[in-house]
């Protein structure tokens, strides 16, 4: 496996998920190495007990005034087997002169005993594997563990701690003791008996750590148990995260590569899918994206295959009035001829300029500057251009605004070519003794201009077709002079770029009515 083959297979999101649920896993195990200080606070407070217990026992001896071993069993007995501990009187020669061991049964009858208490747990097999790391923490840290000393027999007395207290010291040891499962550890404390001032005995309280220890192998056995049930439901999650995120990712780009062809040319689309999440939003979203695209392609294609046709006229007159002026003699026909050609040579020049124009806006119209702009005030101003450019001739134009208090975001220019190119539109066709009218209303957020003429109206064959870049339709005029058919569609591409729609309808009382729906700019209106 190449080295670029590993680093994307560790990059991949199911690794990397896999590997963050198993780091939410094992930062909490850590913790158990904080039960080793745990462990040495309850040795503590072990030891302290202990301590507390050895010198009620050292006060009951030195309030007898003289050490005698009837005396240090009398009190034992009196005390009742209420202590922990095993509670024993040293004489000053080391003797031991009573023993709350001999007593009676430390043990309830269903208490563990020493041997076994504890064993079975530090044996389990998952304790082993889980304190792996914390034992192999303790060596690289120098840490001995609690059974390095040396163990010693099970009738062995604390000989350093009784030493100490007999010169007056506190005396403490730990000693290993063998026993039927494994060595035991046994915690032993010495308190001096001083009576006049003299050290005449200790009390040696002694007390296994097999309950604390007990405990603490309890909580370790738990916690690697909850370890072992958390790494398996991490890697259940990771497995399905990995299915229900990674495959239809890894499915997403294999159609991405498979979505162009060696040319470049889109052989297909996303398909949307019905998932709630992320993933179904970005399916969706690539889905919107590739039929865009493929709208955006179909339309230029089709705009080349409409200027491909549209061209095919002009050139095929050019091309035919040019071989007769060749052969023309007379100067006067080859002259008008040459204006033939003139014209259609404008002709063509009209065409690619509506079609860049067409292009220009349909891809730069969500990147031009845009404002605020008073419809109202737009419209009033290019009804007195139209009235001043025909001051005595042509139809009236009758403004019937609502409000004037109606705000567009747009460009003002793409608004003024809009709606100039639909009066032109609607005062071609209408006799100059009658009107145009325009009407602005407001319905809810949207702005509705309605330009109304007093034409022939349009034909209902061609009402969806109106709008399409080269479409003409003047009944009694040449198709092929003066109108390229550019003009709606140019106002068909500024009104969807700015969100808005555009649509024609026949009127009732005859001729054409003309809709533009525009979102008002409605931050505006309270300023």
């Amino acid at each position: 496996m190449t080295r670029s083959k590993i680093l994307r297979f560790l990059s991949s999101i199911s690794i990397r998920l896999l590997a963050f649920n198993l780091l939410l896993v094992f930062l909490p195990a850590t913790g158990v190495l904080l039960l080793d200080t745990y462990e040495r606070h309850l040795l503590e407070a072990q030891e302290r007990t202990m301590g507390q217990e050895g010198r009620i026992l050292a006060a009951a001896l030195e309030a007898t005034g003289h050490l005698e071993s009837s005396d240090a069993h009398n009190i034992l007995l009196h005390l009742g087997m209420r202590h922990i501990a095993r509670l024993r009187v040293v004489d000053h020669d080391g003797k031991v002169i009573a023993d709350s061991s001999a007593l009676g049964p430390r043990r309830a009858p269903d208490e563990p005993s020493v041997e076994t208490a504890g064993s079975s747990d530090r044996e389990h097999p998952l304790y082993r594997i889980f304190m792996l790391p914390v034992r192999m923490t303790r060596l690289l840290t120098g840490q001995s563990p609690p059974n390095s000393a040396p163990a010693q027999p099970f009738d062995e007395l604390p000989r350093s701690a009784i030493q100490g207290a007999l010169e007056g010291r506190y005396g403490a040891t730990t000693l290993i003791r063998p026993t039927a499962g494994r060595d035991t550890v046994e915690l032993h404390i010495a308190i001096p008996i001083r009576i006049d001032d003299t050290v005449v005995g200790t009390v040696l309280v002694s007390q296994t750590t097999w309950r604390v220890m007990k405990t603490l192998y309890d909580v370790r056995l738990d916690i690697a148990r909850v370890v072992l049930i958390s790494l398996v439901v991490a890697g259940a999650l990771s497995l399905l995260l990995g299915l229900t995120i990674a495959r239809p990712l890894a499915r997403l780009r294999r159609r991405s590569e498979e979505i162009l062809d060696r040319r470049g040319r889109l052989t297909g689309g996303f398909e949307a899918g019905q998932r709630k999440d992320e993933i179904g939003d970005l399916e969706r979203a690539l889905a919107e994206l590739t039929r865009r695209l493929e709208d955006h392609l179909s339309a230029t294609e089709s705009l080349a295959s409409d200027l491909s046709h549209e061209f095919k006229n002009p050139l095929a007159s050019i091309r035919a009035t040019t071989e007769v002026a060749l052969d023309e003699t007379d100067p006067k026909i080859r002259h008008r001829m040459l204006e033939n050609i003139q014209t259609d040579v404008a002709r063509l020049e009209r065409l690619l300029s509506g079609a860049q124009e067409i292009s220009r806006i349909e891809m730069l119209i969500d990147r031009e500057d845009r404002e605020q702009v008073p419809l109202g005030t737009l419209l009033e101003g290019i009804q007195e251009a139209f009235r001043r450019r025909q001051p005595d001739r042509g139809p009236v134009i009758k403004l019937d605004l609502e409000t004037q208090d109606v705000w567009i975001w747009a460009s003002g220019d793409r608004l003024l070519q809009v709606f100039e190119n639909l009066l032109a539109n609607a005062v071609s066709f209408t006799p100059a003794d009658r009107q145009v009218n325009v009407t602005m209303e407001v319905v809810d957020e949207w702005a509705e201009v309605g330009i109304s003429d007093d034409g022939p109206g349009i034909p209902p064959e061609h009402l969806n077709r109106i709008f399409s870049r080269f479409f003409s339709y003047r009944p009694g005029t040449d198709p092929g002079r003066g109108h390229m058919g550019l003009g709606l569609a140019i106002v068909k591409a500024i009104v969807e770029g700015y969100g808005g729609t555009v649509s024609a309808e026949n009127r009732v009382q005859g001729g054409a009515r003309f809709i533009v729906r525009l979102r008002r700019e409605l931050s505006a209106i309270g300023s």
